[in-house]
Order: C-alpha cells, then sequence, then structure tokens
C-alpha cells in the first residue's frame, strides 16, 4: 500500500512491479497463520537404559499443521551424549505428528535428566514464527552396566533348600561322601554291590546334599572418590562399587542363589533375598538411584542388616569411612563369612594435588595424604577382625578368599570322619 501510494505521488509505476512479488509473498504468508497456538511435547522411546546405550528423543506437535520447518536446539547435561553433538537439528516437515528426531546416549548410571530445549516453528513463505518456546524431555533411568565377573569357587556355607553348592550335611546329590552300612529307609538304587559282595552285608554308597546359599551385597555410598568419565572413561569409587555389586549380583542370580542388597548412604536403598530377572532388575534399579552423601543420623548401631547364619556378606567400599570398618568387624564377629572389596580407584592411591599451584594446592595434598594414613589404619583393623580385604579386579576376585571361608570348615568335616 505504500509503494502503490508513492508510485501514485511520484507517476513512477516501477515501483509497483518491483513491490509487488513482496505483497505477494506477504499474501502468501498470512494465509498460513494458525488459528490457534501449537503445543509441544518431548517423548524418549525408551525411559529405561543401561549406560552405554541409546534411545530417540521425539518432538511431537499439537495444533501445528500450519508450521513447515521445525528447529530444535538442545543443552548439553552431564552424561548424556548427543547426535548431533551440538544438539541442533531442524528440518522441513515430513510427518504431520512430530518434528525431526534427536538421539540421546547416557554415558553413566543414575538418574539422568536432558539438557533443556528451545523449539521454534516456521509457516510456508517464512509468513509466521512461533518460538523459540522451552521444551524438558523426560528423564532417563540408566541402570548400570554389569562388569566382567565370573567365579568358579564354591559358596563357603550353603544352608539354603535346592542348590549347586556342596553342604556340609548328607543326603540326596550327586557329590559322593563315603560308603556306609545299610539303613532301614536308604534307596536300593544306591546299595554298592562291590563293597556289600566283598563284605557279606549291604553297604551303600551316601552323597551329600546340594544347597543354595544367600549372599549380601553391602555398597559404601557416603562418599565418591575420584572422577568418573561415564561408561567408557575413568572410574570413581562409586562407579567401581556399582558396577562390581551389579556383576556379582548377575553371577550370584545365575548361580541360582539368593541374592540381597544393602545400600548405606543419605537414602537407605534394601532389596530384600531373591533371584530370578524381576529381582535382578530390583536390584540394578536400586543400584541406579545411589547418591553419595551421609546423613546425619547413619551410625553403625542404627544399621540393621539382615543376615542369617551362613550368609556371605561382600562389602563394596573405598575404606575411608571408620563407620564401615566398624560395620564389618560386628559382622565377623557374629560368624558371617564377610569380605571387603576395595573400591578405591588406583589413581587415588596417591598425592592428590589441588587445583593451581598456589597454597591451596599443598593443603590439600596434605589432607589427601592424612585420609590415606588413617585408611591404612582402617584396612589394619578389618584385617586384625579376621576380614579380608580384595581391590576388585574383574573375573575371579572372589574365589581366593571364598576357597579361603570353605577351607576350616571343610577341614573340620574331614577331621570328624
Amino acid at each position: 500500500m505504500a509503494a502503490t501510494t508513492l508510485a501514485v505521488l511520484l507517476g513512477d509505476p516501477v515501483l509497483v512491479v518491483l513491490v509487488a512479488p513482496l505483497a505477494l509473498c506477504a499474501a502468501l504468508g498470512l494465509l498460513h497463520v494458525p488459528g490457534s497456538a501449537p503445543r509441544l511435547d518431548v517423548r524418549l522411546d525408551h525411559t529405561v537404559l543401561h549406560e552405554g546405550q541409546g534411545t530417540t528423543s521425539r518432538l511431537r506437535l499439537h495444533d501445528a499443521d500450519a508450521a513447515e520447518h521445525v528447529a530444535r536446539v538442545s543443552g548439553r547435561a552431564p552424561y548424556l551424549a548427543l547426535h548431533p553433538a551440538d544438539g541442533v537439528v531442524g528440518a522441513l516437515r515430513s510427518d504431520p505428528s512430530y518434528g525431526p528426531a534427536l538421539e540421546v546416549g547416557p554415558r553413566r548410571w543414575g538418574v539422568r535428566r536432558p539438557a533443556g530445549e528451545k523449539v521454534a516453528l516456521t509457516t510456508a513463505w517464512g509468513g509466521w514464527r512461533w518460538g523459540p518456546v522451552p521444551v524438558t524431555a523426560p528423564s532417563l533411568r540408566v541402570l548400570p552396566g554389569r562388569a566382567a565377573y565370573d567365579s568358579r569357587a564354591e559358596m563357603p556355607q550353603p544352608v539354603g533348600l535346592v542348590g549347586a553348592h556342596r553342604a556340609q550335611r548328607t543326603g540326596t546329590g550327586s557329590e559322593f561322601a563315603g560308603i556306609r552300612g545299610f539303613r532301614v529307609g536308604d534307596r536300593l538304587q544306591r546299595v554298592s554291590w562291590r563293597v556289600s559282595l566283598r563284605t557279606d552285608e549291604l553297604h551303600v554308597v551316601s552323597t551329600r546334599s546340594e544347597e543354595d546359599t544367600a549372599v549380601l551385597l553391602v555398597v559404601d555410598a557416603l562418599a565418591d572418590h575420584g572422577r568418573s568419565g561415564g561408561v567408557d572413561g575413568e572410574e570413581s569409587s562409586l562407579d567401581l562399587a556399582v558396577r562390581a555389586a551389579a556383576a556379582v549380583a548377575r553371577h550370584v542370580g545365575r548361580s541360582g542363589d539368593r541374592v540381597g542388597l544393602r545400600v548405606v548412604g543419605p537414602a537407605t536403598g534394601v532389596v530384600g533375598y531373591g533371584s530370578g530377572a524381576r529381582h535382578q532388575q530390583r536390584i540394578l534399579a536400586t543400584l541406579a538411584g545411589v547418591r553419595p552423601g551421609r546423613a546425619p543420623e547413619v551410625d553403625a548401631e542404627r544399621i540393621r542388616l539382615p543376615v542369617a547364619p551362613g550368609t556371605v556378606v561382600v562389602v563394596f567400599s573405598p575404606m575411608l569411612d571408620d563407620l564401615v570398618s566398624t560395620l564389618t568387624a560386628t559382622l565377623t564377629r557374629k560368624g558371617l563369612p564377610t569380605l571387603v572389596v576395595d573400591t578405591l580407584p588406583r589413581a587415588a592411591h596417591g598425592p592428590r594435588p589441588g587445583p593451581g599451584h598456589g597454597p591451596g594446592a599443598g593443603a590439600e595434598e596434605l589432607a589427601w595424604r592424612m585420609r590415606l594414613v588413617e585408611r591404612d589404619l582402617l584396612l589394619g583393623e578389618v584385617a586384625a577382625h579376621g576380614c579380608p580385604v580384595v581391590p576388585w579386579r574383574g573375573p575371579g576376585t572372589l574365589d581366593q578368599v571364598l576357597r579361603g571361608f570353605s577351607g576350616p570348615a571343610r577341614a573340620s568335616r574331614a577331621g570328624a570322619r
């Protein structure tokens, strides 16, 4: 309108010719202006993943039929990898209900909250733009990856019902215990005819029953020492503890034994004894919710562990808190097979300088050295109570200790015979 008025006043029709295409584009743009504001929400294909896996974040559009181009810009969240890496994606709409997708990959266990996003919509001919408006994706529960672990050692004191470990008592099983005289009630298929013919008396083969056992995993979440680089990077003490506990729980469950979990930290996490795939998922979900810290009311006297005679207790701890040493000493005095898996990272065994080269760096290094000295004293106290401490090294970590627990029991049984 302004160009037409100016062309009439100046008597120059060229101005109308130059402005006509622009006026046509503006008119077409106004025709596509929506009558209501669009609505957006972000959905994830999967809300429960293992660390290292990935999923797709999808932008769902409502009342946005007029939008032709959609742009998404996502922030960066800790331990969440994006594809594209810069978190920027935009495209013309090919699906009437969804915008461009963004791939998300968690790099560490825990509850991961994606960073906020901003979304902008543009109609055809660029005549109308809506946004950018903020949107938030739902949280991800990231289960810990199971570290490589396997064991061939038997549990020291199986006292369950049916399992794969040699029990202390004789019964129906496949493990040879000896040959004895026939008693009323013995099965005929147990008769040893070779010995019976030689002695002129019936003798039967006795076997040991095969039973299961209970394993309690105790995770020290009072603090997290070291740096965590995610699933492919450096491991902190809590990374080692959580992943090692997940690996041992899987191995114990696969062997047919019952496994339980107790987390010592600000938020108490307890999983009762059980087996099976569903029970394994409960343990992994509890481990994924572990947070480091210490509540004021947490002390060794108030911690109650669900243990019965014969239960094997495995404590995952960096051994930097006297609460853990008191707890292990109490369990050992009860006669329970107890061992500690040292989860302090190797990089933390040496001096840890502070930032920069000022006086603060020297003070922090000195404080850390003092903590390491206190740790050595705690390790000495734990060993004095008869509780072995082994570093986590993957497959076979617990084998030697479990065989050591089983040795005295077997020796006593051999002496009794």
